[in-house]
């Protein structure tokens, strides 16, 4: 009878009263101890309530429920199909939602629903890998500012493939504090991809010269990010940089003379399928014939195998001395060492590898130029 009362009323009342009294009647439904009969008119009200014309009615009704695993499933599946302004209220808190009905909701709703559906506290790996694989990106920057969001790596690496060109991601990532190493490295691939194409690049430089240019940056961002990891990281992004084409002779000799020998030992370990324990003992106290059969193993051509003996025993020297690997100077100094040495091995010839240890020699005499003005300013 109560019910039957509230209805009538609710015929003449206006909007934002009936928004009011369905408000409490949800959550007279919800909170109240109804008995049997009155929790089944208070449900039938709720149905026919969702037909009311005043989306605010509608909107209160959503706040009302939203939020509780109580809500009846009939009317929650209602008003996930309603206006935006109501529907996103559900998709952003009701538990009474499957990730499966996420899931299709992303999939095939424009935003804001996936907006709102990233935003849901306690959000699944399923959902997550979704919104990665084709949420807009105002849905994957909301899902990833959704710090109880459950994302995994390969849900990462879509995020940086579909939406690395976009600065707002990029930052995001960067921001957040459980982002991989590889993938970290994958923003500073797509940084050099987005200045490579930009227009000022394309008009001062051919394009082969604007991709070797981007690509040497690229191998220097990569080679510094390195020397922060640890083993396990160490060995992921190797397997990143093995996966992408990028694990070059030229990334692997600015990780010997920077002193990165990790990065060196964690790629060689992947391409020959020796242990990294093994692969370093090599490395730091093989003979000369057992660094060139570490590098066949790893199937590194043979015409590169002198360059890189030369590298690990000027770098064997210099940590030997103690020097600081951190200090740009040590850099230079250990590949004018290995220039030096490579063209004493080589005599007279000129070569693409030559090419390139002039070229790495080139850029570590300017960081290390750099660096000392910064000390001398500060001094």
């Amino acid at each position: 009878m109560i019910v039957q009362q509230f209805l009538r009323w609710m015929a003449d009342a206006p909007a934002p009263r009936r928004a009011e009294a369905t408000s409490a009647l949800a959550r007279a439904y919800l909170y109240s101890d109804l008995d049997e009969s009155e929790r089944e008119a208070a449900l039938s009200a709720m149905i026919f309530l969702l037909d009311d014309p005043a989306p605010g009615v509608r909107r209160a009704m959503a706040e009302a429920l939203a939020r509780s695993e109580a809500a009846p499933r009939e009317v929650v599946l209602a008003l996930m199909s309603d206006l935006p302004e109501v529907a996103t209220i559900v998709f952003r808190h009701s538990p009474v939602l499957l990730d499966a009905e996420l899931v299709d909701a992303v999939a095939g709703l424009a935003d804001p629903i996936p907006v709102a559906v990233a935003r849901r506290v306690g959000l699944s790996a399923p959902v997550a890998a979704a919104i990665a694989e084709v949420g807009s990106l105002p849905a994957c920057l909301a899902l990833l500012e959704n710090e109880h969001a459950e994302i995994a790596t390969f849900s990462l690496t879509r995020l940086v493939e579909r939406h690395g060109h976009a600065a707002p991601l990029r930052e995001a990532l960067l921001r957040w504090p459980q982002t991989p190493i590889e993938i970290r490295q994958m923003l500073l691939q797509a940084v050099g991809d987005v200045l490579r194409d930009h227009p000022l690049v394309r008009r001062g430089l051919a394009g082969n010269r604007a991709e070797a240019v981007v690509a040497d940056a690229r191998e220097r961002a990569t080679v510094a990010l390195a020397r922060a990891a640890d083993n396990g990281e160490m060995a992921a992004l190797a397997e990143h940089l093995r996966q992408s084409a990028q694990l070059t002779p030229a990334l692997l000799l600015r990780a010997v003379c920077t002193g990165n020998i990790l990065l060196f030992e964690a790629a060689l370990s992947l391409l020959s399928g020796m242990a990294p324990p093994r692969v370093f003992t090599v490395l730091a106290t093989g003979r000369a014939a057992s660094v060139r059969a570490l590098l066949a193993r790893a199937k590194v051509p043979a015409r590169m195998h002198t360059l890189f003996v030369v590298a690990v025993e000027v770098w064997r020297e210099v940590e030997d001395e103690g020097a600081d690997f951190t200090d740009p100077a040590t850099a230079r100094q250990v590949i004018e060492q290995v220039l030096a040495r490579y063209q004493a091995a080589n005599g007279a010839e000129v070569d693409d590898l030559l090419v390139m240890l002039r070229r790495v020699s080139s850029e570590t005499a300017r960081e290390a130029a750099r660096a000392y003005v910064a000390r001398a300013l500060a001094a």
